[in-house]
């Protein structure tokens, strides 16, 4: 094998997006993607290798994952080692108790499938789990299990058609990916079946140069193909986004980008020269270590601060992640990847023991639910996490598929319904409170909006969800428009899911499309139905929100010592980030009633986290138990009659 200063490069141009698209930056939207070129790059140079070895009669699985375990182990270790020490002085308890779940499967390399089953990549909760990162990683082990063992049957007997199989395998991956996701993008995003083509391409790509003759010689063709390579990974960093499905044929961009790269881009090209610059390459050779640091001093920050950090401190915590990347390079990569330095004996020795230590750790942690005998910090914070616990109004049995069972409803005939969201279910309580002798039920759905014949189409909301959610509400309408005790529905929602600029819903008929353009013309529809029906609407806005997590905020306040008055936060940011809702609701206003949670929340340009030590918010946006009944005891914005 060659060094190429150019692939360590293309690690820089991996790399650097996926740093600045977590720390926040709107412009690298598709930053993401730089993980597919890493596949890619890991797939070629694993079977360089591997091949390599097989033709010089020298490949051994013994010695290949020593190879591996002296280039993952030692800083993926460190890092995780550094983070436990963190983790004991700025997780709380809820979150100590996931950071140490994720520890247990992060160590085995099966962090992918523990965060498939918990949030999505892009949900916000996710920026809170230090390794979230470390997925990618997992996939990438088990393909190295895979690999090796399927290459050496394989050089046995298929040797010859060896490209075409893979051809093949990647194909039913990449189609497998694309329709999972629409259905299950979590699962398309995490797991192995899904992502193991872009592996491959970069294994195509290598037993491909490795049949050809190097050409170092300048050339029309490789300085346009290494190019278009250069623009096609380029073009999808700045132009793809968390709505963008992922991975699907989207994703044949910045891996056929990266194969381009590797194949045509030489010393003699262009894009070979400049990813074989000093700095690229600089970054390239620490790009590993900076990958493994910068989520963790993002998601550490985050829990640290009062506060959302701004883009400032994330820059700053971008240029720390690349600081301690080359220290950690230097004096904890290099060294074990030198055979000198340790033996092979004693690294799997060394190994066993830091992974048995961490899987305690991660196991006490769990164990304690997260306090990890902390009993300082459970006196401190005693009875607030279940006060900030989550509201589903009457109960969690009336999230879901229409339910008109006695548990979701407080008199055989009902006057009211409430009808929505998640966002609806918080006001329960705060109706029970104006009115305590409410005849009501609860008719609500997590995700799925008040809106008769069409549905949001998120990542978390697949298009098939979409029409169970219309079907859903259906029914609603038809119980609403035959139960002749009703005489209000109550209907709320974010609504940002509809309206805004990049919302996309689906119709009746199954097309998806944006949502800004149709949702006023459907959900004003909804509300003439239901007047049409005898019923009258009451459409409740979101509460003031302005993106941070406030019941996160709040549990930090008596973490730290602070007052509950340093998560207050000002209206103007309120106007600015949810603009298109407050259009939206205005322009629903001018024919029917609105209430607006923002009037009894916010007063002169400050919006209360809490009022006195009532907790209003549990999360960014939803009502805690005893914020949404002091509303209602203290307002008349929920008192129907």
């Amino acid at each position: 094998m060659r060094y190429r200063r150019e692939v360590d490069g293309l690690r820089a141009l991996a790399v650097m997006p996926v740093i600045l698209f977590h720390a926040g930056f709107e412009k690298i939207s598709g930053g993401f993607v730089g993980v597919d070129v890493f596949f890619v790059i890991s797939g070629f140079l694993i079977t360089t290798i591997i091949i390599s070895d097989m033709n010089s009669g020298k490949f051994t699985l013994v010695y290949f994952y020593e190879r591996r375990v002296r280039r993952i182990i030692p800083a993926y270790s460190f890092v995780i080692i550094s983070c436990i020490v963190f983790s004991f002085m700025w997780l709380s308890p809820d979150d100590m108790r996931l950071f140490s779940e994720s520890l247990s499967f992060v160590t085995l390399f099966a962090s992918n499938i523990l965060f498939w089953t918990e949030s999505g990549y892009f949900d916000t909760k996710a920026e809170l789990k230090p390794l979230l990162h470390t997925w990618s990683l997992s996939v990438e082990e088990q393909f190295y299990l895979i690999f090796p063992l399927f290459l050496m049957v394989a050089w046995g007997f298929r040797k010859r058609n060896l490209i075409a199989v893979l051809v093949f395998i990647s194909l039913a991956s990449l189609f497998s990916a694309q329709w999972l996701a629409q259905r299950s993008p979590d699962a398309a995003f995490f797991l192995l079946p899904t992502r193991v083509w872009e592996l491959l391409v970069g294994s195509i790509v290598a037993l491909y140069l490795l049949n050809s003759s190097p050409n170092e010689s300048a050339c029309i063709k490789c300085e346009l193909f290494g190019a278009l390579g250069f623009f096609l990974v380029i073009y999808s960093i700045l132009h793809y986004n968390h709505n963008t499905p992922y991975p699907s044929f989207y994703t044949l961009l910045p891996t056929a980008g990266a194969a381009l790269i590797l194949i045509f881009s030489t010393s003699r090209t262009v894009v070979g020269k400049l990813l074989g610059s000093k700095i690229f390459v600089g970054i390239g050779l620490i790009s590993y270590s900076a990958y493994l640091w910068h989520y963790p001093l993002f998601a550490f920050a985050r829990h640290r601060s009062i506060q959302q950090p701004d883009i400032v401190i994330f820059s700053a915590l971008s240029l720390l992640s690349l600081v301690l990347a080359y220290f950690t390079w230097r004096f904890v990569e290099k060294p074990f990847r030198t055979p000198g330095f340790i033996t092979s004996r004693n690294l799997f020795r060394l190994y066993i023991c830091v992974t048995l230590m961490i899987l305690s750790f991660g196991l006490l942690g769990y164990l304690t639910d997260g306090y990890f005998f902390r009993a300082e910090l459970k006196e401190k914070i005693a009875g607030l996490e279940y006060r900030l616990r989550i509201n589903q109004g009457l109960g969690m049995e009336c999230d879901g598929l229409i339910n008109t069972t006695s548990i979701c409803r407080t008199d055989e005939n009902p006057e009211v319904v409430l009808w929505g969201d998640s966002y609806a279910m918080h006001l329960m309580q705060g109706l029970l409170s104006a009115n305590p002798g409410l005849k009501i039920i609860q008719l609500t759905q997590s995700g799925c909006g008040p809106v008769l014949d069409i549905a949001p189409v998120t990542r978390e909301l697949s298009p098939e969800w979409a029409k169970a959610c219309i079907e859903n509400n259906d029914k609603i309408f038809k119980y609403i428009k035959a139960q002749k005790s009703l005489h209000f529905v109550v209907l709320s929602s974010p609504f940002a899911q509809y309206v805004d600029s990049n919302a996309l819903i689906r119709l009746r008929s199954g097309e998806v499309v944006g949502g800004e353009r149709v949702a006023y013309g459907f959900f004003f529809n909804t509300l003439e139905q239901l007047y049409n029906a005898g019923v009258i609407p009451v459409v409740v806005s979101p509460t003031p929100q302005n993106g941070d997590n406030i019941g996160k905020c709040l549990l930090k306040t008596a973490m730290l010592n602070k007052p509950l008055e340093v998560c207050n936060f000002n209206l103007e940011e309120v106007y600015n980030k949810y603009n298109k809702v407050i259009e939206f609701l205005k322009w629903v206003d001018k024919d029917f009633d609105v209430r607006w949670l923002i009037d009894p929340i916010c007063e002169d340009g400050v919006c209360r986290a809490a009022f006195g030590d009532t907790l209003i918010f549990r999360d960014s946006g939803h009502l805690s138990h005893e914020g949404s009944k002091f509303l209602g005891e203290n307002t008349s914005l929920l008192d129907l009659f």
